[in-house]
């Protein structure tokens, strides 16, 4: 007899973020299909001339193969290009999905600014990338809150929230003020929220991702990675990014109801008790 996960079959999650062919987008939205949930993917329409070489050379065609994964494990799909920092787009966004399957039930916010400029002491940061590191990872995922929040509590049938945050939000390194002070700020938006919607039987939670093995790495050899991995990571290794995806199951899950309001690291133990 093995133990399983229920209250998933049949429900709408809704992942943004999921384009990449080596992300955490991509595995929470394939998980949560496992899981048995029909998904919305969104992503930025990224042109093709700026993927990876191994996207390039697997033909890969960002949301649309992601799509079509989900739909090899017997779900439903919708891929939409949507960008979270424009809260009209997100309005649209979320009409599209309730158009499309009547309803939502969870929402992951895990679409995140790709690094540009803002990896540098607050004296030095071009003040432009950290309004997109803020809009995206903030102020993205406030819009999304907000206006699927309020799908939700419409719904009145409960549901889930799940921002991806990461352990930079912990860690607050130097250097990474932008980052830092976006996924901060991502906690503080899930534990307030948390407290204002818990009445509507909606759980909200961060996942705080550390190092895992997705296109995010590719700005370091293999060998730098390792050496860091080495120091600061006691299991020795990378996540998967299917680790952080099952994750998400578990507090979309009947089993993990009782769950809100909380940051998880999942990182290895990188950082230890907090």
């Amino acid at each position: 007899m093995s133990y399983e996960l229920t209250g998933l079959e049949g429900k709408i999650a809704v992942v943004t973020g999921a384009g990449r062919m080596r992300s955490i987008g991509r595995s929470i939205a394939l998980e949560l299909a496992k899981a048995g949930c029909d998904v919305v993917i969104t992503g930025s329409g990224r042109s093709p001339d700026a993927f990876p070489d191994d996207e390039k050379k697997a033909g890969w065609r960002d949301i649309e193969s992601v799509a079509e994964e989900i739909r090899a494990l017997g779900r439903r799909a919708l891929p939409l290009i949507s960008n979270v920092a424009d809260l009209e787009a997100v309005k649209l966004l979320a009409d599209k999905v309730v158009q499309e399957f009547g309803r939502v039930d969870f929402v992951i916010n895990n679409a995140g600014a790709a690094r540009a400029g803002d990896r540098a002491p607050v004296v030095d940061v071009d003040p432009v990338a950290w309004r997109n590191v803020i809009d995206v990872n903030l102020n993205g995922s406030f819009y999304m809150s907000q206006v699927f929040g309020r799908k939700l509590i419409e719904q009145g049938e409960g549901g889930a929230i799940i921002n991806i945050s990461s352990v930079g939000g912990k860690l607050m390194a130097p250097s990474t003020a932008a980052y830092a002070a976006s996924k901060a700020g991502l906690h503080a938006l899930t534990a307030a929220m948390a407290g204002e919607v818990g009445q509507y039987g909606i759980r909200v939670n961060a996942i705080c991702p550390g190092i895992v093995s997705t296109s995010r790495l590719d700005d370091l050899s293999p060998a730098q990675w390792e050496a860091i991995i080495n120091t600061y990571v006691p299991l020795k290794r990378a996540g998967a990014p299917a680790e952080i995806g099952s994750m998400v199951v578990y507090l979309c899950s009947k089993q993990g109801e009782w769950i809100s309001g909380q940051f998880y690291s999942v990182d290895g133990g990188q950082v230890a008790g907090r």
